[in-house]
């Protein structure tokens, strides 16, 4: 019998690999219907968020987020602060970004901001980052970046943003799964 031994360490990345994923989802104060299948395609196939339960964890979010979804935003920016993450952690927490925020086919203003919020937490270069994804230059374009900037646009950011309750994942895939049937009827 073969033990599998997972370290704190790599469940704790998954955990906020998952929550960078939702976050991103989340901050135009919409889930797309895509951004969740895309999550869901991400674990199933490339076991991106390793060996978490997506959906309980997703529940959680969700019940998280509709409870206080700027105090949600503002402990996921904090955490991403206090975390310390491998260069190679720090792109694949940008590329998860990345492909949330592009699953929906529309890009907001509100997630450009939230992913420049989230692209000042990481020491990453931009390099790697456009090496994989030259399509976002401007999204790493810096302003003049200084420490009252990065709090103003942080700020800026909830001034701005509409805390809407979001429906449960379950409820999504519900709706997503009678779509289908009707569809194949058809």
């Amino acid at each position: 019998m073969v033990l599998k031994t997972i370290n704190m360490e790599t469940i704790n990345f998954d955990q906020l690999l998952l929550k960078t994923a939702f976050s991103c989802m989340a901050c135009d104060g919409d889930i797309d219907k895509r951004e969740v299948k895309l999550i869901k395609r991400l674990h199933k196939e490339k076991k991106t968020f390793g060996e978490i339960n997506i959906n309980s964890e997703m529940e959680n979010l969700l019940i998280a987020i509709n409870r206080d979804g700027q105090q949600f935003l503002k402990d996921y920016f904090n955490q991403l602060t206090t975390s310390v993450l491998s260069e190679a952690n720090e792109l694949k927490l940008i590329e998860v970004a990345i492909e949330t925020i592009k699953a929906d086919n529309k890009i907001e203003y509100s997630e450009i901001k939230f992913f420049k919020v989230i692209r000042s937490k990481l020491k990453i270069a931009n390099k790697p980052i456009l090496e994989k994804n030259p399509d976002f230059e401007d999204y790493l374009e810096q302003d003049i970046i200084s420490d009252s900037y990065l709090a103003r646009l942080q700020e800026d950011f909830f001034d701005t943003h509409i805390s809407n309750e979001f429906e449960l994942i379950s409820e999504i895939d519900a709706e997503t799964l009678d779509s289908f049937k009707q569809n194949n009827e058809e």
